[in-house]
């Protein structure tokens, strides 16, 4: 039902936001288009006036910068500011600029328990949109053929947040408040302890608005509480638990329909879809079975983990019981296909095959689905590789979309696929061999090998989602990990607004006998074997050490 409900919902919101990013949206415009044109005028901006890539870039690296160092000195004086009812004092350094880069670079990886770390005010800020922004780009010099712009990126980001982010963060918040996730500014709740003369404070505050934007906008905003959406105040009902898990994938999935309006052919964007869908449901499916069959060694031990009606079975270690196996699994995969770091679960407590589940599909680049923008841009670059490998195989030059592939497209293609592999696996190699990086390390040997691989693969790749069982607030993670997602993201976002400024200069040349279609079964299944090629060849030999080598020992201990 998920992924029918995920696919159906695509091309209508797609449709709607091919519209927003062409001007054609007119009945959303006569409501926010006054809103629109007064962000203008206060910020001097003529949104008709479009950018070279490398003036996009800038003002994109512009616009982050700003954002970093706002969310940094807002962390830094939050104990002087308002909406700040705990009292809570200044957040240190090393978290602050951990933070910041988290946010800003749309990570939402978390060092902290928000509810005792930020005011409301420092939960409520720092969201951005710039990959959305980025993505459209992309898609226009796709579209383009002989022009040297790419568009205008304040006017795609104030487009993005308005017309896209806003209506659909209303709508689901409400929704949510609905199902009895709080949104309030009183301060924290009292209750009398039975076995205790003392109170229990229960943390409350403005969660609603924040875990619609954080799940909309697929790494942003992070969790308003420490176990995130395991917490029954931010995801109460089952209900509420799958309108979290459509509202992280439905952006990503639509824009793979408004990238083929854009371009003027959906076959396109259907293909890219499919290929992206494909890769989920058999990960899914593989993450369900593990976590389903349970752990043998509770089996050895007389755990009962069989279906019952009182009991979902399987592996309920570290899951809510309101929502089971199946729809832990489901989370952890659909949150590991996003660049959303929300959890329902405990993924440390995942067996060994459950947990490689969401590594891999983070391993893989961000492609399948991914962010909202970040996913299917960087899916592009997949394309560009295939298409290129097609071309090569039948001795033609490598085309898509009538631009012709050739080898700056290629070096831009990549630099984007090879930084986040060369900072996760170098980032884990370090922290592996130094004390302070084991030092963090809760569980010896290959689990505590996944928990490094994890948090650096996330970080690098701009997933967010914690492993957890790692100590990550210390000056040596903050810095790495912070270093890691700064990297991550601009390393991928830069080479991308390259590729996008060097096709849309091209002209378009007309299809031959001898052009490679990309729009059918075939050239699906080149794409899908290239992002598993590239991810199994780049991260096997570290995931041989980690969860590889944990089932290995877990099915050992059982037979003996």
């Amino acid at each position: 039902m998920y992924v029918v409900m995920l696919l159906a919902l695509a091309k209508p919101l797609g449709d709607y936001m091919a519209r927003v990013y062409q001007h054609r949206a007119s009945s959303a415009q006569r409501i926010l288009g006054p809103l629109e044109r007064a962000i203008y005028r206060l910020g001097g901006i003529d949104p008709a006036k479009e950018m070279g890539w490398q003036t996009y870039a800038a003002a994109m690296l512009i616009f982050n910068a700003a954002g970093v160092l706002f969310l940094y000195l807002l962390q830094r004086v939050q104990g002087l500011l308002p909406l700040n009812p705990a009292g809570l004092a200044a957040v240190a350094p090393d978290l602050s600029f951990n933070t910041a880069v988290s946010f800003t670079t749309s990570t939402s990886w978390q060092a902290y328990a928000g509810e005792t770390t930020l005011s409301y005010l420092g939960q409520m800020a720092g969201i951005v949109t710039q990959s959305m922004a980025i993505l459209v780009a992309a898609i226009r010099g796709l579209a383009r053929h002989a022009m040297t712009t790419i568009g205008n990126f304040w006017a795609d980001m104030v487009r993005s947040t308005l017309y896209i982010l806003l209506p659909l963060s209303l709508v689901l918040a409400l929704a949510l408040v609905s199902e009895g996730v709080i949104q309030t500014f009183a301060p924290s709740a009292h209750a009398s302890m039975l076995q205790s003369s003392r109170d229990q404070a229960i943390a409350v505050g403005p969660v609603a608005s924040q875990v619609a934007i954080k799940q909309l906008s697929a790494g942003d905003g992070g969790g308003f509480f420490n176990a995130s959406s395991a917490h029954p105040l931010e995801n109460p009902t089952p209900l509420s638990n799958f309108l979290e898990m459509l509202a992280i994938l439905i952006i990503p999935a639509a824009l793979c329909s408004t990238f083929g309006v854009m371009v003027g052919d959906q076959r396109q964007g259907w293909a890219i879809l499919i290929a992206m869908t494909l890769i989920f449901v058999v990960l899914l499916g593989v993450c369900v079975v593990a976590e389903q069959a349970g752990n043998p060694l509770f089996t050895v031990h007389g755990v009962d983990q069989a279906v019952s009606d009182t009991s979902a079975g399987g592996n309920m270690e570290g899951k809510e019981v309101r929502f089971g196996v199946v729809s832990s699994a489901l989370w952890a995969t659909v949150t590991a296909a996003s660049a959303d770091g929300s959890v329902n679960s405990m993924l440390d407590s995942f067996t060994p095959l459950g947990g490689f589940v969401p590594l891999v599909l983070i391993q893989f680049g961000e492609v399948v689905y991914g962010g909202a923008g970040s996913g299917l841009y960087s899916m592009l670059t997949f394309v560009v590789i295939a298409v290129f490998i097609a071309g090569l195989m039948i001795g033609r030059m490598p085309e898509y979309l009538g631009k012709k592939i050739e080898a700056y497209e290629m070096k831009m293609a990549s630099l984007a696929i090879l930084i986040p592999p060369i900072v996760a696996l170098g980032g884990t190699a370090i922290a592996a061999v130094t004390v302070e990086g084991r030092s963090g390390v809760s569980n010896p040997g290959a689990h505590g090998f996944t928990q490094l691989l994890y948090a650096f693969s996330s970080t690098a790749n701009n997933n967010g989602s914690a492993f957890a069982g790692l100590s990550a607030n210390t000056p040596f993670y903050n810095i790495a990990l912070g270093l890691a997602m700064l990297i991550g993201r601009y390393w991928v976002a830069i080479p991308v607004l390259a590729l996008a400024g060097s096709l849309a200069a091209k002209p378009r040349a007309q299809p031959g006998p001898g052009t490679l279609p990309t729009h059918t079964p075939l050239f699906v299944g080149m794409v899908v074997g290239v992002v598993t090629l590239v991810g199994v060849l780049t991260f096997i030999p570290a995931l041989a050490l980690g969860p590889i080598v944990e089932q290995l020992q877990l099915a050992w201990l059982e037979s003996g």
